[in-house]
């Protein structure tokens, strides 16, 4: 018999290399699955299945490495319809992910088993979320790019409320399940804007026709553009869309949040630079003032909102907020310089926030409730191993010099200035310097001595093996950062020039 196909019809070839790395994560996740279906009650799944999930990110960083290597070679291109981005940019922040879910999940075995909810489920959902947050930073297409935010925040929603022996981690997922699909309905109206003055949801199609084409009334697409950034700025943490961050970090479990700050960010900020410069490049004029209103807001809430904190995990959820703040000094830039300095500042963000959260899980304990700064009163005298990676991460993510965060900081303050943006440079320093006294508070918490009468009670404080790695990582590389950046520096300055748009 002779196979006939239909005329006219006809599918996109399919460039596996193109969408490598988020397959071989969700696949990790479905093999995780299968295995946990046929031993359910054997001893030694749970081993296995973190086991697959080390496996299932190496493959992806193996992969990353082949697209670099394509790219480096023979340029960017876009893959699957135009779908999907193949270039330096994505290749640059899916790294990050990776590297932020290696330690994100080193962070969780240890966590799981002092909890006692140790389970394949965990590691499922973290490699989903994952696989949404790589697909987010190569899409090249606005519905791509709801679906992949989707896939992340789905996951992420389950893996807040994970912990349900904790009402505080039920009410987590709830706050962010609810205002995350406000958020979501926000951005997809927005995309349905922009299809509609535009006539396409392609970032690509997009840019080129607002570059050809004059709008006599553009109200529809200026619509469509505020919503996206709504929507987007949800997800970045942004000030005034902020609102759920500090208990939400507070009530997630500890790696979740470790997770959350370091993975979610990357792939969220990779949507608002592909969207922002690269299909709406001809508008900056248009968005750059939005950009710079978030930027300050972000700043102001995030560092003063800090001073007044007394749990040392809403502090870091308002700092991070004040992170926010800075990426959006480096959007705001609209440059290759500003792109370049946006990616060294998640790379470094990623790095410092995985490791301040790795200790906080560490003196948490085994109810992870124990994050008030009365309970890192003499941490120095008691652990001082655990203070002082701790005063590290602190003080890199106040760019202190000879850290990651000083470069970080440097090259987002430069950035703005050759654009000419001085007041919004003074404002990031100005907010730094709060920021710093911010930290410096819970450093001098922790070599201040301990009041014996009013010292907490409970268990020792334990340092697992991968929660250990993690932090001995993490330091040795935050220290690099700052003391020879060059690599990764001119890694995200490749990055950019090499950028589809």
């Amino acid at each position: 018999m002779t196979e006939t196909v239909a005329p006219g019809l006809a599918t996109p070839p399919i460039d596996w290399l193109a969408i490598a790395p988020p397959l071989a994560l969700f696949a990790t996740a479905v093999l995780i699955v299968m295995v946990r279906s046929l031993v359910r009650r054997r001893p030694g799944v749970f081993g296995a299945s973190v086991a697959l999930a080390f496996v299932g990110l190496f493959a992806a960083a193996v992969t990353l490495v082949v697209q670099w290597r394509v790219v480096d070679r023979d340029g960017p291109y876009q893959s699957i319809a135009g779908m999907i981005a193949v270039d330096g940019f994505a290749v640059f922040v899916q790294a990050v992910v990776v590297g932020a879910s290696l330690f994100a999940l080193l962070i969780a075995v240890g966590y799981l088993r002092r909890h006692g909810v140790d389970g394949p489920e965990y590691l499922v959902l973290l490699l989903c979320s994952a696989t949404g947050m790589l697909l987010m930073a190569s899409a090249n297409d606005l519905v791509i790019m709801f679906l992949a935010m989707e896939i992340l925040s789905i996951a992420l929603y389950v893996l807040a409320a994970f912990d349900r022996r904790r009402l505080v981690s039920q009410e987590a997922g709830l706050k962010y399940f609810l205002l995350g699909s406000f958020a979501s309905a926000v951005l997809l109206y927005g995309i349905a804007l922009t299809y509609g003055a535009t006539g396409t949801t392609s970032l690509t199609g997009i840019a080129q026709f607002l570059a050809a084409t004059t709008l006599l009334h553009d109200g529809v697409l200026l619509a469509g553009l505020a919503l996206l950034i709504v929507g987007l700025g949800f997800k970045v943490a942004a000030a005034p869309f902020h609102m759920w961050t500090p208990d939400v970090y507070q009530g997630a479990p500890t790696p979740v949040t470790a997770f959350m700050a370091a993975a979610t960010k990357a792939a969220a900020f990779a949507a608002v630079l592909r969207v922002l410069l690269g299909a709406f490049a001809t508008y900056r004029v248009d968005w750059r003032p939005i950009v710079f209103v978030l930027a300050v807001a972000s700043l102001l809430v995030g560092s003063i909102a800090a001073v007044t904190q007394t749990d040392v995990k809403r502090t870091l959820a308002y700092q991070s907020i004040a992170h926010a703040g800075y990426l959006l000094i480096a959007v705001d830039a609209a440059s290759d310089r500003g792109t370049a300095a946006a990616l060294f500042y998640l790379c470094t963000y990623a790095v410092m926030a995985s490791g301040a959260f790795a200790v906080v899980a560490a003196i948490g304990r085994s109810d992870d409730d124990r994050h008030s700064l009365a309970e890192y009163r003499g941490l120095a005298t008691s652990r001082p191993v655990l203070a002082g990676l701790l005063t590290l991460f602190l003080l890199a993510q106040a760019g202190v010099p000879l850290t990651g965060g000083f470069v970080a900081k440097l090259s987002v303050f430069g950035a703005a200035v050759a654009e000419g943006q001085y007041w919004l440079a003074v404002i990031g320093m100005i907010a730094a310097v709060v920021g710093a006294y911010v930290y410096l508070r819970i450093v001098l918490t922790m070599f201040a001595p301990a009041d014996d009468e009013t010292a907490p009670e409970g268990p020792p404080i334990t340092v697992d093996r991968g929660t250990g790695i993690a932090l001995a990582v993490a330091a040795v590389v935050i220290v690099l950062l700052g003391i020879v950046p060059g690599a990764v520096l001119d890694f995200a300055r490749d990055a950019t020039q090499l950028l589809a748009r």
